[in-house]
């Protein structure tokens, strides 16, 4: 089931959205530019590795772009492919706009900016000897909808269903 619309209007106009959307696009392709070495050491670096950040290893200096802890952050605007971005991309856009109408604009960057790196703590509790890289904006697109659903309890959703 893919969202294509809602019918709640806004009364802003979403620059926190767009400019997530933006940020994670110029990331991706960004991303995309890089040489595989470079990309892999990209991943490593700036996504969020719970045996890094909460376990007994640590990445080699070499491969080591930011500090650990910095990765709650940075992992969530990095994206593992194109139908990665998109999907997390066209969920913001359609969830986002009337969660920052309702929040206001800072508000409501706080909140992606908590519910990203609140998700990628959560995974690193969960699995916390996982030597793999945890990337993309699922956790605070999956925040935003949660708030969506909250502040939204009647809206209604036009979505493609594949059958």
């Amino acid at each position: 089931m893919v969202p294509l619309h809602d019918d709640q209007p806004t009364r802003i106009k979403p620059i926190v959205t767009v400019g997530l959307i933006v940020a994670c696009s110029v990331i991706f392709l960004w991303q995309l530019s890089l040489s595989e070495a470079e990309f892999e050491r990209a991943i490593f670096s700036l996504g969020m590795i719970p045996s890094v950040l909460i376990g007994p290893h640590a990445l080699p200096p070499e491969v080591q772009l930011v500090p650990n802890t910095f990765t709650v952050l940075s992992s969530m605007f990095l994206h593992g492919g194109w139908l990665h971005l998109l999907g997390n991309m066209l969920y913001l856009w359609i969830f986002g706009n009337n969660v920052e109408d309702s929040m206001g604009h800072l508000r409501f960057l706080i909140f992606y900016l908590v519910c990203g790196a609140v998700a990628a703590l959560l995974q690193a509790y969960v699995a916390p000897m996982s030597n793999i890289p945890m990337i993309g904006a699922s956790g605070a697109v999956a925040g935003t909808l949660g708030a969506y659903l909250l502040l939204h309890p009647h809206a209604r959703i036009l979505t493609f269903v594949f059958l």
